[in-house]
């Protein structure tokens, strides 16, 4: 009956602490770029992009694909990056708890 109420008490713990990290992943932006940093964006940890900055030499009619192509680098380049973050959030935040292989908790 301890150990129940001691895994229940660490439950409680875990969950109030995911709470914290959630707020905490909004408020961390990383930054993605492409074409030699021609292109980059900014990202939440949770993957909510902030802004977007295009080198105007860039800004070609002709060119456009280019373009689209390098913003969508630069954000998986971004989205690479929250996810390393997220991940080194969820390790501090479970470390010492003994948590099932693979269980996802967000």
């Amino acid at each position: 009956m301890r150990d129940l109420m001691g895994m229940m008490k660490q439950a409680k713990e875990l969950q109030d602490r995911m709470q914290q990290m959630q707020a905490e992943l909004e408020t961390v932006e990383v930054d993605g770029a492409s074409g030699g940093g021609l292109v980059s964006v900014r990202v939440t940890a949770k993957g909510e992009c902030k802004a977007v900055r295009i080198d105007p030499s860039l800004v070609k009619p002709d060119e456009v694909e280019i373009l689209e192509d390098l913003i969508v680098a630069a954000l998986a380049d971004a989205r690479g990056k929250a996810e390393r973050v997220m991940q080194e959030k969820m390790q501090s935040l479970t470390g010492g708890l003994a948590l099932p292989p693979g269980l996802k908790l967000f």
